[in-house]
């Protein structure tokens, strides 16, 4: 990643005026600075503060809006100019990067949006006229950017929807969190420099502009209607709304204290200082990064369900969200505030630190690079579904690792889950729609599937359409992810004419897997359309007969997220799990006929973690009668699918792969040996490829219930074997690291590139 010189146009100073753009532009600037970029930020200041460190000021923000505007224009575009211009404030940037009066109008531009602006106006009270010029203003500046960076999943869509941005020049970066500024400390002595009786009051904190939109009359009411003694809410902040805001808490005799603007370091006290922290926003919240602030200080949070708002507690258990507007509701999730379900101070600053600021800074520095066209190569990754399975997930952990030194997109013929994942890690995502008859249909159904003339038209008229997308991008690579993305996508890049095709094989090409028209179909293909390929293991690999290509065999990554458990003491029985997609093939089945075998008289307990998909939703019925017929209710429990792979495995001793054929890769197997498990898996395909028995994890006889049984119950019994096997388990996980395989795979597409 080339580093450029960067100059952002702000607003104004956070030291002269709080709040969440000025703030963020702060931070980011300074982040990009401790990072080696070349990067300031154009803001303007105050006459009473000082300059933030990494701020440049064009003026004072106390003058006539006629000057303001000529002196941002004036400091934006002094020499020696950037390589990109980083707007946050689009009437400041107004005159500098507009064609003919704009001295940066030929530099690659990056826009922040922030909000709506003239929205926000609007809900303030602005006429129709003030909103629509800057509408006008915020088109303009939006339309002439190459990247629009928002914080949230709804800024994405409005920005879209709303200003007319295309979708392909959109970027969500979400924002980071000072973790060294904003930390945990005693709470009395918080209180102490206060003023407040630590023993009897109940501090509830809004940091919060004093607007309209804030919500701050529902938290003020809210406040009147708890049943908490000595409750005390601190609203932090200042604005326009204050005079109304007090007059209406001396109304409703509600426990208020209006402290106005605070430094960094008092805010820092106040969120030390509170049991819980509200943000009660009832319209337009791109993020609410006072929600990072507070837990990084290890404070609980109750926000407003809106989008921004859910995008900042995202995979956070101690999230409390309540209904826009809804008094009633955060009446009483204050007084729910102490219980069981609040989140710890740990859990708090935990959930923030995930949030910090170098990989904020590694993504805009991806952004700036696509602006600047450094002539990166371009990878197209083809997918059919947009679930995640085993394929999809393999993807998502791969394609972030390969960013820094090329292009990537990924192409899904669906809407879905694995969409958010990757835009989440920063990756670019389209969405081209294909027929629902041909996207979904099984294993069984490829072979004829294909000669049935509307399932073959259906795959044909798509192909031609990702074709005419693919000859708009010129591609570097085509590069399949699955084997129907193989031979509607191969035969797209052909018709496309890009460089280079690529097959990633994850199923096995065998009979005993396919049917025999579909195995020999692929067969035939993979000798005329790919230029190489790439397979999960040698078993997958195999199955593809004799190809003229280069071949590589790469693994799929392992989830950075899975590690071991700090602790090995587990109180109670010992607990073994099978954890993957619930379907006759997988041998979850074959799991409860050993478990009853080898614990028909112990205390072992059994969890089989999964969902069934592709249509084989019987087979979970079949399993849960199972379990009655075998005697092991109470024993093994059908626990659904799981996002949290991690948090799964750590509740486990032992991790069983019961595939009743070989089977391709097996991507639970280096999970568990990651999260420090003994794993059990089946002789056969690419788990035996992964462990070597006795060493790193054990092996049954593929399909044999009395064999896998009798490996359980050595290993139910032997404490010092499934430690040792844990231990080497996680040296061999390692080998398995995104970064290390993306490595692989670039290497790969040299040789491949070089015998084109």
């Amino acid at each position: 990643m080339t580093v450029p010189s960067v100059r952002h146009i702000g607003l104004e100073d956070p030291e002269s005026r709080p709040g969440g753009l000025n703030r963020y532009l702060a931070d980011l600037v300074a982040a990009q600075i401790e990072a080696h970029f070349d990067a300031e930020g154009v803001v303007l200041g105050s006459a009473s503060s000082t300059p933030t460190p990494g701020l440049v000021w064009a003026g004072l923000k106390e003058s006539p809006l006629w000057r303001r505007l000529w002196m941002m224009r004036r400091g934006a575009t002094r020499p020696p100019l950037p390589d990109v211009v980083d707007v946050h404030f689009a009437l400041y940037a107004l005159g500098s990067v507009l064609p003919i009066i704009g001295r940066l109008q030929g530099r690659p531009l990056v826009v922040h949006f922030q909000g709506p602006w003239a929205d926000e106006s609007t809900t303030e009270g602005s006429g129709r006229l003030n909103a629509w010029a800057k509408r006008v203003i915020e088109r303009a500046v939006y339309r002439r950017a190459d990247r629009v960076i928002v914080l949230s999943r709804a800024f994405e869509q409005l920005v879209v929807d709303r200003y007319g941005v295309d979708p392909e020049r959109v970027r969500r970066i979400s924002p980071g969190i000072d973790a060294k500024r904003f930390t945990p400390g005693e709470s009395s002595d918080a209180r102490r420099r206060f003023g407040i009786d630590d023993s009897t009051t109940f501090v509830v904190l809004a940091v919060r502009r004093l607007r309209n939109r804030m919500g701050l009359e529902v938290a003020i009411e809210a406040m009147s209607r708890i049943a908490r003694p000595g409750a005390l809410l601190v609203i932090v902040g200042e604005g326009p709304e204050r005079a109304r805001l007090e007059a209406l808490a001396i109304e409703l005799d509600a426990p208020v204290r209006f402290v106005g603007r605070v430094s960094d370091e008092q805010l820092v006290t106040w969120y030390r200082a509170a049991d819980v922290s509200v943000v009660p926003s009832v319209a337009l919240e791109g993020f609410g990064l006072v929600v990072l602030e507070s837990l990084a200080c290890g404070t609980p949070v109750i926000a407003s369900d809106l989008e921004g708002l859910r995008d900042a507690v995202e995979g956070f258990e101690g999230a409390n969200l309540v209904t826009p507007g809804s008094v009633e509701e955060l009446a009483a999730a204050l007084d729910d505030v102490g219980s069981e379900s609040t989140p710890s101070t740990a859990v708090c600053r935990d959930y923030a630190e995930q949030h910090g600021w170098a990989e904020v800074v590694r993504l805009h520095g991806r952004v700036y690079d696509e602006v600047l066209d450094h002539s990166r190569p371009l990878t197209v990754f083809l997918g059919h579904s947009a679930a995640l399975s085993g394929g999809e997930l393999a993807l998502a952990r791969l394609v972030p690792a390969m960013t820094d030194d090329r292009d990537v997109l990924v192409i899904l013929a669906e809407q879905g889950p694995l969409v958010d994942r990757l835009k989440g890690a920063g990756v670019r995502v389209e969405v081209i729609a294909m027929d629902e008859a041909a996207r979904s249909m099984g294993r069984d159904g490829v072979g004829r599937g294909f000669s049935q003339l509307r399932q073959g038209m259906a795959a044909l008229h798509y192909s031609l359409r990702l074709a005419r997308r693919l000859r708009q991008l010129h591609p570097d690579q085509v590069h399949t992810n699955s084997l129907k993305a193989a031979l509607y996508g191969g035969m797209a890049g052909r018709l496309a004419r890009v460089p280079c095709v690529i097959w990633h094989v994850r199923d096995r090409i065998a009979e005993d897997y396919l049917p025999g028209r579909a195995v020999r179909l692929v067969r035939a293909l993979a000798r005329r359309i790919p230029d190489g390929v790439v397979a999960n293991s040698l078993t997958t690999l195999a199955t593809l007969g004799p190809l003229d290509v280069p071949t590589l065999v790469l693994p799929s990554p392992l989830d950075p997220s899975i590690c071991p458990a700090a602790s090995k003491v587990r109180a109670g029985p010992l607990r073994v799990g099978v954890l993957g997609r619930l379907a006759p093939w997988k041998g979850q089945d074959l799991f409860l006929e050993a478990f009853a075998e080898a614990f028909a008289t112990s205390n072992v307990t059994g969890t089989i973690i999964g969902a069934p998909l592709f249509g084989e939703d019987s087979f979970r019925g079949e399993l849960d009668r199972s379990i009655d017929r075998l005697g092991l209710r109470g024993k093994v429990e059908l626990v659904g699918f799981t996002a949290d792979v991690a948090e799964a495995l750590a509740e486990l001793d032992v991790l069983v792969h019961t595939s009743r054929i070989a089977e391709p890769f097996g991507q639970v197997v280096i999970e568990g040996m990651g999260a420090g498990l003994c794993v059990i898996a089946a002789d056969s395909g690419g788990p035996a490829e992964i462990i070597t028995d006795g060493v790193d994890g054990l092996l049954y006889q593929t399909g044999s219930a009395s064999d896998l049984a009798r490996v359980l119950a050595s290993v139910a019994i032997d404490g010092e074997v499934r430690e040792r096997l844990g231990r080497a388990g996680i040296e061999t996980a390692r080998r398995f690291r995104p970064e290390l395989l993306a490595a692989e795979l670039e290497g790969f597409y040299e040789i491949v590139g070089r015998r084109r």
